[in-house]
């Protein structure tokens, strides 16, 4: 219902004003011809008498458009000298057939009233005004009431008085007196209305009463406080009895405007609801075009809402095209935050706005709108140059460029700013001539030098990083090359600077003109005070640096946020270096008596590189593997574990290295669940001789047993008992009986346990 009532209100709108363009056209047309007119004298019949004098062609133009409401037409006649135009409008308060031209009229003096222009003679239609008061139509006598407010009080204070307490008048003209009376902040016009709510008709009363109550004034139980309540509005004096007027009305302004605000959410909440509720995307794409062509600010920020989301949205085709043109007008539409809002699609920059957006930009008067109109063409024109063919014309690229050089000229950085970014994106595509190039590219200098001697350290950052985009070696950029002729020296410069973005951004540039030369100049800034240079610096290092970077990234390891870029940094130098450096840095980084406090798993990483240079160089792989065994059984890693000691295991070159390994092995091939393994590891003991009980493979199986983490000891026996042998081996099969024997009275101990559980159940 709500909608339904809103939307009606806004058509009926629509179409009011619909109408008045069409009179005003219709008099623009016709024109004023009064200047060239001179006053006409009578006309003269034949007889010699005056005849009746006809209008002139101008005002009857403007009485037929007044006789259909036009208040252009009234508003013309009312502030023209011409008593023809005078009369005509005296004449329509007095006819109470023709409604609709004396609201016209009075729609004129309310207008009047608001530019505060002058109207010659206004004493003339005080009469006639207050006759309209005799009107049944309650909107007639409404708009004369507040076209008086022309009139001060003293002018027309009695007679409404005379009026509201003639009990021969209307009814209805004494009550219309009275809502009169209460648009009035004058003492005599309240008093009256105090004095009304003792009438004798209870009509008036009423009215008198309910006027009072709608301006907060105290209406009195009885006739008695009536009087007491005149005698101190008296005593209070005109100016604060206005300045309590003024008080209660903004109150009574606030709470309205809060009633409105409820009503406009609760209208806004049900727009929304009847939207999300849409689940076909043409019918979703009609609602959004209906609500973005509203008259209403609010409705139109939610149609936008809606379309910033579906932008967006997943599995959504792209805007149906009847918008584009839509969202088009209301770059330019009457409300700043509709601009703005829309101006933040990026659909917009997808579209053919760019004309638009620099004939907007031309004729926009609020500064802030205009950076995101900058802003909205950078994207747009950036879009447009990246497609083949382009999609604007060379002359309108160099318009877009004019505009974007006058922002970077501008004294306020943040125009600057968004100047220098929308350059950089005019730029960067191929299509200019390279003397055009060369002369923006250089206002980029002169604006940085400008720049160079002022306080604002922020401005000159954001100018570097302009430049330094500008340098990006990006397929297809018309500029880099010049780009980085022109602005090396200034990078290199700013590397001294005190602010640490100037700095960093100093370093962009640097490193996308060239990276290995940039790190050489970088390397005395490892340690400067900018965390954010400091990891540029470190990145540079990992993509071009060599092994000469190990030592000064090494330092950076445990320090902070700074430890893991530079490891990073490490692993790739050392991806590229010989196994000689490898081996070198193992001692460093690995043993027990380093310094550098690597975690475990950046200790396995390292090794896992050594081990790949290391094929071939026996000893070097040998140790490689051992660390690694050990790091992987201390992080828990058991079958890493014994993938590795099964490596060493098989490479040993004597039987008594077999030996050391083997208990290591078997351990982790059970904790590892690498029960086949370990059982194979066991039948090639087997084969060789029983097994005694201090045999250290008994001994680990054994403690396993006992203690196990990892695979099920039931599998494991199983698997020991399957093991093939071609001889005899009691010994063996002594400790197998006993392994078995020992797990089946576990099972059976738990058993009675399983069942107390499965009763209490």
């Amino acid at each position: 219902m709500i909608v339904k009532l809103m939307g009606s209100g806004f058509l009926k709108v629509i179409r009011m004003s619909t109408k008045r363009l069409y009179l005003v056209i219709l008099m623009l047309a016709i024109g004023c011809q009064q200047a060239g007119i001179g006053k006409e004298a009578p006309v003269a019949a034949k007889n010699g008498t005056p005849a009746t004098k006809e209008l002139a062609p101008q005002w009857k133009v403007n009485k037929d458009a007044l006789d259909k409401g036009s208040i252009d037409a009234a508003t013309v006649m009312l502030f023209h000298g011409d008593p023809t135009a005078r009369k005509i409008l005296l004449d329509v308060l007095k006819d109470a057939k023709n409604s609709v031209a004396r609201i016209a009229v009075c729609k004129a003096f309310i207008k009047a009233r608001l530019s505060k222009e002058e109207i010659k003679n206004t004493d003339d239609f005080i009469q006639p005004l207050l006759g309209v008061f005799s009107t049944e139509i309650h909107e007639e006598s409404q708009l004369a009431a507040e076209a008086m407010l022309i009139f001060g009080y003293d002018k027309i204070g009695q007679s409404l008085e005379d009026i509201t307490t003639d009990d021969l008048k209307p009814v209805k003209m004494r009550i219309n007196a009275v809502n009169a009376l209460k648009l009035r902040p004058d003492m005599g016009a309240t008093i009256s209305l105090i004095s009304l709510v003792d009438d004798s008709d209870k009509q008036v009363s009423a009215e008198a009463e309910k006027a009072l109550r709608s301006l907060g004034i105290p209406v009195g139980e009885n006739s008695y406080e009536r009087w007491q309540n005149i005698n101190e509005l008296r005593g209070k004096g005109v100016d604060e009895f206005q300045r309590d007027w003024i008080i209660r009305q903004e109150a009574q302004m606030g709470n309205l405007r809060k009633k409105v605000e409820v009503w406009q959410n609760k209208y806004l909440l049900a727009l929304g609801r009847i939207y999300d509720g849409i689940s076909d995307d043409a019918a979703r794409g009609d609602f959004l075009k209906e609500h973005l062509g509203s008259s209403e600010a609010r409705v139109k920020l939610l149609a936008l809402d809606k379309v910033y989301k579906w932008q967006f949205a997943s599995g959504k085709p792209k805007l149906p095209a009847e918008l584009e043109p839509i969202l088009l007008h209301l770059i330019s539409d009457p409300d700043k935050e509709v601009k703005k809002k829309t101006l933040g699609l990026y659909i917009l920059r997808r579209m053919d706005s760019v004309e638009p957006l620099l004939a907007q930009l031309e004729s926009e008067s609020d500064e802030q709108v205009k950076i995101e109109l900058l802003d909205a063409l950078g994207g747009a024109c950036s879009n447009a140059l990246s497609v083949k063919p382009a999609r604007i014309t060379p002359e309108i690229r160099k318009k877009a460029l004019g505009v974007a050089v006058k922002f970077l000229s501008e004294e306020d950085t943040g125009k600057a700013r968004k100047g220098a970014e929308v350059l950089r994106k005019l730029l960067e595509p191929n299509g200019l001539k390279q003397e055009e190039l060369e002369v923006y590219l250089g206002l980029f200098v002169e604006r940085y030098n400008q720049q160079k001697e002022k306080p604002d350290s922020a401005l000159r950052g954001e100018l570097l990083s302009a430049m330094a985009d500008l340098c990006t070696p990006t397929p297809g950029s018309a500029s880099r090359f010049k780009a980085a002729q022109l602005f090396k020296p200034l990078f290199v410069e700013a590397l001294s600077d005190k602010t640490d973005f100037v700095r960093e951004t100093a370093v962009d540039g640097l490193i996308y003109i060239d990276k290995a030369a940039a790190l050489k100049r970088l390397r005395k800034y490892v340690d400067d005070p900018s965390e954010i240079l400091r990891k540029k610096v470190i990145g540079v290092a990992g993509d071009v640096g060599g092994k000469e970077d190990l030592a000064w990234l090494v330092e950076k390891i445990g320090s902070n946020s700074e430890s893991g870029p530079a490891w990073q940094a490490m692993l790739k130098i050392l991806d590229g270096s010989d196994s000689a450096t490898l081996n070198e840095w193992m001692d460093k980084l690995i043993t027990q008596a380093s310094q550098i406090k690597l975690s475990d798993q950046q200790k396995i990483a390292f090794l896992k590189k050594a081990e790949a240079k290391a094929a071939g160089e026996t000893k070097m792989l040998k140790t490689v593997r051992k660390k690694l065994a050990e790091l992987y059984g201390k992080t828990g890693q058991f079958e890493r574990t014994a993938e590795y000691l099964n490596m060493l295991y098989k490479a040993a070159p004597t039987a008594r290295e077999k030996e050391v390994i083997l208990p290591k092995l078997l351990d982790a091939c059970l904790k590892g669940s690498k029960v086949e393994l370990a059982a194979e590891l066991v039948r090639e003991c087997l084969v060789k001789e029983d097994l005694s009980p201090d045999n250290a493979v008994l001994i680990s199986i054994s403690d396993y047993l006992s203690k196990p983490s990892g695979a099920d000891p039931n599998i494991v026996v199983k698997a020991l008992v399957g093991v093939k042998l071609s001889k005899a081996r009691p010994k063996w099969q002594q400790w197998l009986k006993g392994w078995t024997d020992r797990l089946s009275k576990s099972e059976e101990a738990e058993k009675p346990k399983e069942a107390v559980k499965a009763k209490k159940a």
